[in-house]
């Protein structure tokens, strides 16, 4: 079996395929070009200083002990042939042949062909982009302090955070009780220098819960000196300079962009299973590729990647949404459904109603829906952490996670920018000791002429060719031949 993306789905169904297989029943081989799976949900924490960044990933080597794991990108699947291209980051790609492929690539953020966008913002999907917002904020505190008051201060304490779903608001709240708590530590800054700014091209934020919910949030984020900005959009961003469809420029050092994800272009691309309109890989509901009425044999999909049938019927066009809750249980049940088909058994179909949606707000403030029941406050922010703590994979990262909040209460964050480790050679590259350049070449020496070697001889004065011999008068007149030297005579000394 291989397994297509180390995601939440993919390292979830190789998890629970080892659990469940009999020894020798099946071999299974998982491939993503991280050594890891992120558990997205904390990105927002890790984000604003809360959860150390390597707790917020699991290893898949360490906790897949039964499984092949293969660090490359799978950028060909020709299911028709059972194979699968796989290119590492070094050395050549190859074919690897399977009898059952899982598609559990996940998504990427969704960007729109916005001037200065691609060159100036940066996601939310990766540890890597959640641990490089949390380093600007902390150098462009420490850079600003040492600024007067005046736009380029105001630039670099100026953080837009573009997209109202739940990454979106949990970035920019978070985010927003980061830079507050800075405050104490930079005396010279005060609140009103900060500036957060919320865009949202809806008229509302927060689809996943109630209307009234999302207007307590935003009441909330008002109170904490955040601007929302909704039915906008925004229409450029060069420079740093953003550009909004009602006319105002915010000039920024930080651009977040959480507007929206795509299924793995990579993957879907370059595969011949079937797609449906939105990009995503046909899925029926028992999480085999295909449509209701017809199978692709051997192909499984789950996850971000997938469109996989909401039966409850409260999924966005009968689908399943994008989230973390859909992707772990699509994955458990892929994992049994697999092993029914192996041993000819019937796969059950997916079919699960949304608990509700939970979020944290920055410490101690949260919010949770479910159905008609909403939590706001400290409930909700321990409801937030309680769920997210239990559902972080295997006890020991949970301990980690939980150890990191438990430090935190009692110590509060620590606020050190580690952006130098973007460049860690910088400081030995500065002082390194160099070879000197090699010297110049000495120019050859110019040929001797004969006449002149003879003259200092007998004193005579070198002779001077040109009209730079003559005078004023004689510089127009041509020079007068020269006359040949007598030769010397052997005898002459006998007179």
């Amino acid at each position: 079996m291989l397994v297509v993306g180390g995601g939440y789905a993919g390292f979830y169904t190789a998890w629970k395929l080892e659990k469940h297989l009999r020894k020798g029943e099946a071999e299974v081989t998982i491939v993503d070009p991280l050594p890891y799976m992120t558990y997205q949900p904390f990105l927002p924490e890790v984000a604003a200083g809360e959860i150390e960044a390597r707790h917020a990933i699991v290893g898949l080597r360490r906790h897949l002990k039964k499984t092949r794991v293969i660090t490359a990108k799978v950028t060909g699947i020709d299911h028709a042939n059972r194979t699968a291209t796989l290119t590492p980051e070094t050395g050549e790609p190859w074919q690897e042949s399977y009898d059952q492929i899982v598609v559990t690539a996940g998504a990427v953020s969704r960007t729109f062909p916005i001037p200065g966008i691609a060159d100036n913002a940066i996601g939310l999907k990766t540890i890597e982009e959640a641990v490089a917002i949390r380093d600007r904020i902390l150098s462009n505190f420490d850079r600003a302090a040492n600024l007067p008051a005046g736009p380029e201060r105001d630039r670099l304490l100026t953080v837009v955070v573009v997209g109202g779903g739940f990454a979106g608001i949990e970035v920019f709240a978070e985010t927003r009780a980061l830079a507050s708590s800075l405050l104490k530590d930079y005396p010279m800054l005060t609140f009103d220098d900060t500036h957060f700014h919320l865009v949202e091209a809806m008229g509302r934020i927060m689809p996943e819960v109630s209307l009234k919910t999302s207007e307590w949030v935003l009441k909330d984020l008002a109170k904490r000196g955040a601007s929302v900005h909704l039915d906008t959009q925004v229409t450029g961003a060069v420079d740093g300079n953003v550009e909004l469809s009602t006319g105002e420029t915010i000039p920024t050092d930080l651009i977040i962009w959480t507007a929206g994800v795509m299924a793995n272009p990579t993957v879907v691309r370059g595969s011949d299973l079937p797609v449906e309109e939105r990009g995503r890989i046909r899925t029926r509901a028992d999480l085999r590729v295909g449509s209701p009425d017809e199978i692709v044999e051997g192909a499984w999909a789950a996850g971000d990647v997938a469109a996989v049938p909401d039966l409850t019927g409260g999924g966005v066009g009968g689908y399943c949404v994008p989230n973390a809750q859909h992707a772990v249980r699509q994955a458990k049940l892929l994992a049994r459904n697999v092993i029914a088909v192996l041993r000819d058994e019937v796969p059950r179909e997916y079919y699960h109603k949304n608990l509700g949606a939970v979020a944290g707000l920055g410490l101690y403030n949260g919010v949770f829906q479910s159905g008609k029941i909403a939590l706001k406050g400290f409930i909700a922010w321990c409801a937030h952490r309680g769920y997210h703590g239990l559902a972080m994979p295997s006890w020991e990262r949970k301990w980690r996670v939980i150890g990191d909040w438990w430090h935190n209460f009692w110590l509060n964050r620590d606020n050190v920018s580690l952006q130098a480790v973007q460049h860690p050679r910088y400081v030995f590259e500065e002082f390194a000791a160099r070879p000197r350049p090699a010297a110049p070449e000495k120019s050859a020496a110019p040929a001797i002429d004969p006449k002149s070697v003879k003259a200092e001889k007998t004193g005579a004065a070198p002779a001077v060719s040109g009209a730079a011999a003559a005078g004023p008068k004689d510089a127009e007149k041509p020079a007068p031949a020269a006359k040949k030297a007598p030769a010397k005579k052997k005898a002459a000394a006998s007179s």
